[in-house]
């Protein structure tokens, strides 16, 4: 079992930077892929960045691409979404989640065993 709490999340303007944290506690971190997943109201929750239990390998969503940075430190039993250029459309909560399923990576919001409660990231225009 691993619990996973978000922060960092925020009010900012458009084009502006947040860094989303999610610290994790139960059992050894670094035995999990872990991925960032957003969800805007009404509509899907959908994925957006994973990284591999090293953190040698990452996959991100083709519409964050190039602006957002999925990392990790195992030693601190924490992964971060780093966020620039942020757009309005990026408004949605973003939910951090562990997989013991997969080796690698996972776009695969099922491959997910354990979720965080949530942080509301709001971008202004």
């Amino acid at each position: 079992q691993v619990q996973l709490v978000e922060s960092g999340g925020g009010l900012v303007q458009a084009g502006g930077s947040l860094r989303l944290s999610c610290a994790a506690s139960g059992r050894t971190f670094s035995s999990y892929v872990m991925g960032w997943f957003r969800q805007a109201p009404g509509q899907e929750r959908e994925f957006v960045a994973t990284i591999s239990r090293t953190g040698g390998s990452t996959d991100y969503a083709d519409f964050v691409k190039g602006r957002f940075t999925i990392s990790r430190d195992n030693g601190k039993d924490t992964v971060y979404l780093q966020m620039n250029s942020l757009k309005p459309e990026d408004t949605a909560v973003y939910y951090c989640a562990a997989s013991t399923k997969v080796v690698f990576t996972t776009q695969r919001r099922a491959l997910y065993d354990y979720w965080g409660q949530g942080t509301q990231v709001t971008v202004s225009s």
